[in-house]
């Protein structure tokens, strides 16, 4: 594989920018199953829940143990988050042979002793249109390092998730699924970033000229879009175009393009906008053809996913 080419900060800021436009619609939930600490040859594992899950060390420290990987060294402040259900375990001990079983978890103290670790562990999921483009540009695990500097913001969250834990006790709480959830995304856009792992349409937006043309769809959703005006803006024929696109995002641009569209438009309707006033802004000039294209992504009517998600 070629190495991706340099950013300048100016080409940097407008990845950044498109990322957040990409991620904005997205739907993030988070449920912390349990949170506290842990003594002893203790093991804990979220596998075989068929869910996407995390950990997160909130003190002492510990290992992460995957098949056939080496294991990885946790301190506190660091995440794990694993986008699929893969087989793993985390103990306090960097040979993953060593004898050690589920314990109980206790209450967390504020801090945890000499030997002992306190964790806060749980599933998430995300909701959309872009739902798939994002769960396939992700690694099967993502290790948030609290000591790297990029992720400098997420360090007030993971000392108000101490706090909650210690007032808590081993008694989730809604302010935890909040907290995960914005660690969550902190997480993902510090992978989108730059991360060496990034592929998908992460690795499609470090491309010449593709980030400005996502820019562009995401400030012109309504244009008549075609593939070659597409083309024309990144410089390429328009078959090298199709190529490279579907390649590096596993969609075909249209279909890149529809998919942003609704995400847009569910984000409008989601606010309150009028129906028809959303598929003029997306590029429908016939509420019946918005109508079925919203239905086919979404599931269901437009109409019907505003009131839902007006009593939701």
């Amino acid at each position: 594989m070629q190495p991706e080419p340099a950013t300048d900060s100016a080409e940097q800021a407008q990845i950044d920018r498109v990322i957040d436009g990409l991620l904005n619609g997205l739907q993030w939930r988070a449920s912390v199953f349990h949170a506290g600490q842990y003594c002893g040859r203790w093991r804990a594992s979220t596998a075989g829940r068929a869910r996407a899950s995390f950990h997160l060390i909130l003190d002492g420290r510990c290992w992460l143990h995957l098949p056939g990987q080496p294991s990885v060294a946790l301190a506190p402040r660091d995440g794990v988050f694993l986008a699929r259900d893969v087989p793993h375990f985390i103990s306090p001990y960097a040979d993953p042979d060593m004898a050690c079983s589920p314990r109980p978890m206790r209450p967390f103290e504020g801090a945890a002793g000499l030997g002992e670790t306190a964790l806060a562990c749980g599933f998430f999921n995300f909701e959309g249109p872009m739902r798939g483009l994002v769960a396939d540009a992700l690694p099967d695990h993502l290790v948030l390092r609290g000591q790297d500097h990029a992720m400098g913001g997420a360090a007030m969250l993971f000392d108000l998730m101490r706090a909650e834990a210690q007032r808590a006790g081993t008694e989730p709480t809604a302010v935890m699924d909040r907290l995960v959830g914005l660690l969550f995304f902190y997480g993902l856009r510090h992978l989108a970033q730059g991360d060496a792992r990034a592929r998908g349409i992460w690795s499609l937006l470090r491309r010449p000229g593709f980030a400005p043309l996502v820019a562009e769809l995401l400030r012109e959703p309504g244009r008549n879009w075609s593939v070659a005006d597409m083309a024309a803006r990144v410089c390429l024929s328009r078959a090298t175009f199709f190529r490279q696109f579907a390649e590096a995002c596993g969609q075909p641009p249209q279909q890149f393009l529809l998919l942003l569209r609704m995400q847009l438009a569910a984000r409008r309707l989601a606010q309150g906008e009028a129906i028809g006033q959303v598929a003029e802004a997306v590029g429908y000039e016939s509420y019946a053809a918005f109508s079925r294209a919203f239905k086919r992504v979404m599931g269901e009517q437009p109409g019907a996913w505003q009131r839902a998600s007006a009593r939701g």
